[in-house]
Order: C-alpha cells, then sequence, then structure tokens
C-alpha cells in the first residue's frame, strides 16, 4: 500500500494546488459571497464528487483515450464551457440570487448538481488527475489502479475541508457586502462575470 511519508508528501501538494485560484475555488467563493455558506459548501460537496469520476476515468486509464481524442476532448470541453455560459446568464437573470438566504429557501440539491456538472465537463480535470496521481504511486506496493483510487479520496476529502472553509470565510464577507446596497447590486454581474470568462477560457484552452 501506499507508504506514511509518500500519502504526506501528496496530501501537501494537493492542498498547495486547491488553493491555488481556479475555476472550483472561484465557483464556490461566490456562490458563498451571493447566498451564504451553506450555498458554498452545498457546490464544493458537488464539485468534490465529480472528482470520483475523474479520480477513477484516471485508474483505469479512460483519461488517457480523451486525451489521445481530440475530437472527445473537445466536446467534452465545449459542453463545459456552454454550460458555464449558461450559468452566467441565468445568474443575470435571476431577480432573488440578492436575497437574504433566511427569506428565500436555498436549493442546496441544485447547487449540489451545478457542482458535479461544472468537475465532469472540465477534461482537464480528468488529465490533471491522469498527470498526477501516477507521481505518488508506488509500482512496488500492489495495484497501482487501487492506489490512484485512494490517493483520489484522500484529494477529494482535503479538498471538501478547504473549500468547505473558503465558503465560512467568503459568506462572512459576502454579508457585509450584501448589507450595503451600493455593492450589492453588483454582485451578480461580477458573479456572472466569473462563470463567463472561466467558461471562455475553458472554450479557449487546449491540452
Amino acid at each position: 500500500m501506499i507508504e506514511t511519508t509518500q500519502l504526506f508528501y501528496f496530501l501537501i501538494a494537493s492542498a498547495a494546488l486547491t488553493i491555488l485560484p481556479g475555476p472550483d475555488i472561484l465557483f464556490v467563493t461566490v456562490q458563498s459571497i451571493s447566498r451564504g455558506k451553506w450555498a458554498g459548501i452545498s457546490t464544493a460537496l458537488g464539485l468534490c464528487t465529480g472528482l470520483i469520476v475523474h479520480t477513477t476515468a484516471a485508474a483505469i486509464g479512460i483519461s488517457a483515450i480523451i486525451y489521445n481524442s481530440a475530437v472527445a476532448f473537445t466536446i467534452v470541453k465545449y459542453l463545459g464551457a456552454l454550460y458555464l455560459l449558461y450559468l452566467a446568464v441565468t445568474v443575470l437573470c435571476d431577480k432573488s440570487a440578492l436575497v437574504s438566504e433566511s427569506v428565500v429557501k436555498l436549493d442546496k440539491m441544485a447547487l449540489y448538481k451545478k457542482g458535479i456538472f461544472m468537475n465532469l465537463l472540465n477534461p482537464k480535470i480528468s488529465l490533471f488527475f491522469l498527470a498526477f496521481l501516477p507521481q505518488f504511486v508506488n509500482l512496488n506496493s500492489g495495484s497501482v489502479s487501487i492506489q490512484m483510487i485512494i490517493l483520489g479520496l484522500v484529494f477529494m476529502l482535503q479538498a471538501i475541508l478547504i473549500f468547505s472553509a473558503v465558503a465560512v470565510f467568503s459568506s462572512f464577507f459576502g454579508e457585509k457586502i450584501l448589507k450595503s446596497q451600493k455593492f450589492g447590486k453588483y454582485i451578480n454581474i461580477a458573479k456572472a462575470g466569473i462563470f463567463g470568462v472561466i467558461g471562455i477560457q475553458l472554450a479557449l484552452s487546449t491540452k
């Protein structure tokens, strides 16, 4: 099995990569600022659930197939970009997004599903796992696939903890911002802009 020291180094590297600014952490942040900590946590759980699929794909080699197939990579990439642009338009049309969480019942399941879709429709995550996980696999310690799945689950758990902390931290500032009519009315525009930019970046990205 995986050695303790190796697992420790993997955990440190994973935490560092999770904290770095990227689509997932931005997604959690904007949801938390605009709709509260439970919106961010629900989104984070969805994003991390998607990692189970990416881990499995990397372990059994599906990610390699996507990497070697330009058509498959492009299809998944554009689906992800379109989904993010759809979210941007939805946010702009959502008149209740800035209403207090105590007034409008938060649909945690809908946010959870959004997190899953956003994660699964980003082929670069599968390719990242395909490149990252094998670096911490010990060929003399049993099944490579099982080791990769274990590493993927460890990555997922630490990501949940970090994203949840980000959600709580962001919601604190979100409450302060939303109390100000001057800034509160611009939250949806900023949120839609972030989704739009991430979507465009994904569409223009290459392997």
